[in-house]
């Protein structure tokens, strides 16, 4: 049975003498430099809601959309102002209370997840979800490696399986491969058993060949679309290369998946695949994320079993957000950059 929100006031926040939290805020669209260090309200998780004290949080791409307001569909629910004051998705940390109706998790729980559906509020020290967001914290992780699982995994979990039907066998090209998605893809990719090529900078290379990748190409030195190689799945983290071109490179019976890219690129994709379909029998497919628990599922129970390894390029403390996505947004960063909020080894006040 859930702990009552009326705990969290006179149990939890009380005792350590917190009623605020430090969180990073911003009230208006633009580069790095709006994001301001406020003291803010910690906030009561609602009947079906998880109160969780973060203690990391990762960045993704999406938050750097969020943040410029661009492209313009990230405007939707906040065309003037951001439609919610305080970014990050991807989290992990321990729940400090639950709501009333919550069943699936108690106070002192590990967790992580991804909780974009649950009005962002990553970069702070305490967050209020829907219980259905999160999973519990693969046991041997730390919480900076379990927050850098959620939107990328993910995605490459759902561009490689579902939309990909990746099979034992295949050969398997990753656009952009050296970031979150791509160094989970190719983990992935390689524990079906498919022969993976890996395309990123060339400073790259070496964590692209220690994550498993059998090849590796510079995209500043090669272009894989005019090789004359073909490959049965693409996955494209970056969508640089012309539809035309990436059709080239495409087995027949082939699938590419555009994970991420400009949207002039996702809405020529979608243009060109029916008759890509019927004429050349290649598929061409947009990846739509749909974070949930179930996934995430299978990336704690592959995490366990000691299959993959979270690629942690940098590390920020929260009070250095605002660098953590200048560097993301200059492509600095190999694999994610995680925000370190709470040190693991200061333990919770259990409620």
């Amino acid at each position: 049975m859930g702990v009552g929100v009326q705990d969290l006031d006179s149990d939890h926040l009380v005792k350590k003498g917190r009623q605020t939290m430090k969180a990073q805020v911003y009230t208006a669209y633009g580069m790095p430099e709006v994001l301001r260090l406020e003291e803010v309200e910690i906030p009561v998780p609602k009947e079906q809601e998880v109160l969780v004290e973060v203690y990391a949080a990762a960045v993704n791409s999406w938050d750097w959309d969020l943040l410029r307001g661009q492209p313009f569909v990230t405007r939707l629910g906040g065309l003037r102002k951001p439609q919610y004051p305080i970014l990050g998705a991807d989290i992990s940390g321990r729940v400090a209370a639950v709501g009333s109706g919550v069943q699936r998790f108690k106070a002192g729980d590990e967790v992580f997840g991804d909780i974009s559906g649950s009005g962002w509020g990553g970069f702070a020290e305490f967050v209020s979800v829907k219980e259905t967001a999160l999973t519990l914290k693969p046991e041997n992780f730390s919480f900076e490696q379990a927050a850098s699982i959620p939107q990328a995994a993910v995605l490459a979990l759902q561009g490689l399986r579902d939309k990909g039907k990746l099979k034992s066998g295949q050969k398997v090209l990753i656009n952009g491969a050296g970031g979150g998605v791509g160094t989970f893809g190719i983990q992935y990719a390689k524990g079906v058993g498919a022969e993976v090529t890996a395309v990123d900078s060339g400073d790259k290379q070496n964590l692209l060949l220690s994550v498993g990748a059998d090849h590796v190409l510079d995209y500043r030195q090669e272009d894989f679309t005019a090789g004359g190689k073909r490959y049965d799945l693409i996955p494209d983290v970056v969508g640089n290369r012309p539809v035309s071109a990436i059709k080239r490179a495409l087995e027949t019976g082939g699938t590419y998946v555009m994970v991420g890219g400009p949207m002039p690129r996702i809405l020529r994709t979608l243009l060109a695949a029916p008759f890509s379909a019927r004429f050349e029998q290649k598929t061409l497919t947009v990846l739509v994320h749909r974070p949930n628990h179930e996934d995430q599922q299978v990336w704690k129970e592959l995490a366990e079993a000691g299959k993959i390894v979270p690629v942690i390029g940098r590390r920020y403390p929260l009070e250095e957000t605002s660098e953590a996505l200048r560097h993301l947004g200059e492509g600095r960063v190999q694999g994610k950059a995680v925000i370190c909020i709470k040190e693991q080894k200061d333990d919770l006040t259990r409620i």
